[in-house]
């Protein structure tokens, strides 16, 4: 048995696939093996010295499992960013609705949200800027909660005043609130330098230890700046608001000649009919058209019907899907354009705006996303059924789109008020 700088062999000798002759190993070395012989002795040598061979899956490293209460609290921490994201988004969009010209950027946000779904199909991809709603919501529930202390003492010291104005009693309070509010707006700076989880807000012994060694470090304003500001640009305002723009203009278009037929038709019912007849084909493609535009950023894209009616047919549950959410949707939102209200609390009404009108967009997007998916159209007898079942939705949203002239505070002004299509507010002029 030759043993030498190459492993040792297991077999005295292995046979020839050539002249089927008996090989014996000199002492020079072993001689040529055929192929089968040397795939024979690698697999002996990686077995003998416990090796896997390079054509072995040796697969991604073993990483411990961590125990069920810290995924479980995982778990919690992350449906709760979730929740604090959507009602900080919900209230943020309303906020924004409710400024002038400022209030294109929320319609902007609506049309990327249902754009991102049809491009991906995914319904998470609507969900646009949920991460950075969810830091700001975090941010202010937990200053919140950290002033709770300071506001509790101060209205103990408030309460002192009131009673003995120069007594000892009101001289203690107003020192306790003076030195809470320092260590409250030290709690607060550590921990919005932290990142502004609520985590963060809980725990304000880690902030400070945390801000110590870094200012130790230097660069502290640098890095607080840069963040800021790429949290500011990732919010994208200016291209929302010009997208908000876009489509606000295109779908006034589509709706200025029914709306201006509709109101006409005081006077002259036939004229009236035929504005009713343009709105109920208006509100089967608008919706659509936005999308389209959203998905394709381009402006004349507000104005390829055709296209639509091509996508029609390949998704018409679908489609009749998302028409009847977003008419469904916007109906309920005509109480609230009865009564003005101030100009402070309009966020009020635009919240409930922004609750139904949102989900309307995203169904849209996934209905024009599905059509785009596929290649050839369905069964003309669902077509025709989707068509007919259109109808009587359709004429009950025209029918409380004509009488809204009559019960809004706009009057006749409130038939461009078309929230399930243009900005998600109650009133234009405000």
């Amino acid at each position: 048995m030759w043993t030498g700088d190459s492993p040792t062999w297991e077999t005295d000798c292995i046979m020839s696939a050539v002249d089927e002759q008996v090989c014996t190993a000199p002492t020079l070395g072993p001689p040529p093996l055929p192929a089968w012989a040397l795939a024979l002795a690698d697999r002996e040598v990686a077995a003998a010295i416990d090796v896997p061979s390079v054509s072995d899956d040796i697969g991604p490293p073993f990483v411990p499992r961590r125990a069920w209460p810290v995924r479980a609290a995982q778990a919690v921490a992350s449906g709760l960013e979730w929740l604090i994201g959507g009602v900080a988004l919900v209230v943020g969009l309303a906020l924004v609705a409710a400024i002038p010209l400022l209030q294109f950027a929320s319609l902007g946000y609506m049309l990327e949200s249902a754009g991102r779904i049809a491009r991906t199909g995914r319904f998470t991809a609507g969900f646009v800027g949920y991460r950075q709603a969810a830091r700001v919501g975090s941010l202010v529930l937990g200053a919140w909660l950290a002033l709770l202390p300071l506001t509790w003492v101060a209205a103990l010291w408030r309460s002192a005043e009131l009673i003995d104005p120069h007594g000892e009693s009101a001289r203690r309070w107003g020192t306790a609130v003076l030195v809470l509010a320092v260590l409250s707006s030290l709690h607060l700076v550590a921990a919005c330098f932290r990142g502004g989880r609520l985590r963060h807000f809980l725990l304000p012994s880690l902030n400070v230890a945390r801000l110590r060694r870094r200012l130790r470090r230097g660069g502290v304003y640098t890095s607080a700046r840069d963040s800021v500001w790429n949290f500011v640009v990732g919010l994208r305002l200016p291209y929302l608001f010009w997208l908000g723009v876009r489509g606000f203009f295109g779908g006034l278009v589509w709706l200025a000649l029914p709306v201006l037929l509709i109101a006409i038709g005081r006077e002259a019912a036939l004229v009236g009919w035929i504005g009713a007849f343009l709105l109920m084909v208006v509100v089967c493609h608008l919706p659509f058209l936005q999308v389209r535009m959203a998905t394709e950023n381009r402006f004349a894209a507000m104005f390829g019907w055709r296209a639509i009616r091509r996508l029609f047919v390949r998704a018409p549950l679908a489609y009749w899907t998302a028409i009847v959410a977003t008419l469904l949707s916007a109906i309920p939102l005509y109480l609230l354009k009865i009564e003005m209200v101030p100009r402070q609390a309009q966020w009020l009404p635009s919240l409930v705006f922004v609750t139904f009108m949102l989900p309307a967009r995203w169904i849209s997007g996934w209905a024009y996303g599905r059509a785009l998916r596929r290649e050839q159209p369905r069964w003309w007898g669902t077509r025709i059924v989707t068509r007919l079942a259109l109808v009587p939705v359709v004429a009950f949203y025209v029918l409380l789109v004509f009488f809204s002239q009559y019960t809004s505070w706009q009057g006749q002004g409130s038939l461009l008020e078309q929230h399930a299509f243009l900005l998600p507010v109650p009133f234009l002029s405000r």
